[in-house]
């Protein structure tokens, strides 16, 4: 029922609270930050901890101290849980849960919680090496595929993750969240359900030289760019999420060339018209296990200008369409997992762009999604 007196009797009402008083109308909540630290290939760290009776995993963190700023809570959280003491670059994500999520434990008394997301960046080699868990507190630690992180969380830390990951993937604005879910417009990568995947042949070296005779060329992917310096990536969804790759495919019998490869499969997946494709270098395959065992082949890496995107289409090969993103060169080596080696093959097909069409180099911007009619390329 609403109130019968006037707005200046209200008003009147309140100013005489008390301090204490006033202080028990206002909404109290649980307060956590947490970070996304992920190793060279794009494994997100999670630890497990000893005082859970249920399997769960967590993500760094824990519980923001009275009078504690969240990012402060974060770094202090980092250092006595792995024994590191890292920068935090960014808010990714702030999360509200409600007390009566589904995910909450029954019998507790919970009055919600706001949690705050920060990036705690990536670790080198030395660093993982560095890192000692408090063992009354932690069992163990490991690196993790989003997808696979996702099964050892809680449903809503689950969500919580790959929102923050995207962000930071995506160069999006930090993720709001209300109960696992985005509460603002939702970014492309969670829009598509976008994953990294770990690559076995990550930290393999790219020959730049002609291939070899008598070694066959198995596979052709490229960096194809549109006039603003950015590149298309493909993202192949699936019953796990969708994996990003870039366009190109499995040289096929019927297929002259590799160039012909790509060509066709960049028609295929993602719609575009390519021009001028040239060769950046190949990786060696020794044993050709995914292609049934064929023994030592290549898997060769181009650069190429992309001339025109028609409308979305479904892929014959799949028999759905691929989601078709517009990153930099630096994010889509992040997106497909192939940690230092990838950022430094895609700084190659940047520096190729500029050289041989001009091209600038991409501006720092959130990953976008190619419009599904496709775009007009001058």
């Amino acid at each position: 029922m609403s109130s019968s007196l006037p707005p200046s009797a209200r008003v009147a009402s309140q100013s005489v609270l008390s301090a204490a008083q006033y202080a028990t109308t206002r909404h109290a909540v649980w307060l956590g930050a947490a970070a996304i630290i992920t190793d060279q290939i794009g494994r997100v760290l999670l630890v497990h901890p000893t005082y859970h009776e249920d399997d769960r995993w967590l993500l760094p963190g824990g519980v923001v101290e009275p009078g504690e700023h969240p990012d402060v809570t974060c770094r202090r959280e980092i250092t006595e849980e792995l024994g590191l003491e890292l920068p935090l670059s960014a808010a990714l994500a702030v999360h509200s849960l409600t007390p009566h999520h589904r995910d909450c434990q029954p019998g507790t008394s919970f009055p919600g919680e706001i949690r705050f997301v920060f990036d705690g960046g990536t670790l080198t080699p030395d660093q993982v090496e560095a890192i000692r868990l408090p063992r009354d507190e932690l069992s163990e630690f490991a690196f993790l595929e989003t997808r696979d992180a996702v099964q050892r969380l809680r449903p809503v830390d689950g969500q919580i993750m790959v929102a923050a990951y995207r962000a930071r993937l995506g160069n999006t604005a930090t993720a709001h969240l209300a109960d696992g879910r985005h509460i603002l417009d939702v970014p492309a990568l969670d829009r598509h359900d976008v994953h990294v995947r770990y690559r076995p042949l990550w930290d393999s070296p790219l020959n730049r030289g002609p291939v070899p005779e008598g070694l066959p060329v198995q596979q052709a992917w490229a960096w194809c760019f549109v006039p603003d310096g950015r590149v298309v990536v493909v993202a192949d969804p699936g019953l796990r999420g969708a994996l990003p790759m870039l366009p190109g495919g499995t040289v096929e019998s019927t297929d002259a060339t590799p160039e012909d490869t790509l060509h066709r499969e960049a028609a295929e997946e993602a719609q575009l018209s390519l021009t001028d494709p040239v060769r950046l270098g190949w990786v060696l395959d020794e044993t050709g296990e995914v292609y049934g065992g064929v023994g030592p082949n290549t898997r060769l890496r181009l650069a190429a200008r992309v001339t025109g995107i028609g409308p979305a289409a479904v892929d014959p090969a799949t028999g759905h369409p691929f989601a078709r993103l517009l990153a930099t060169p630096a994010q889509a080596a992040a997106l497909l997992g192939w940690g230092p080696p990838g950022a430094r093959q895609a700084q190659l097909a940047a520096e190729t762009a500029q050289e041989r069409w001009g091209l600038p180099p991409a501006r720092p911007a959130a990953i976008e999604e190619v419009p599904a009619e496709g775009m007009r390329l001058s």
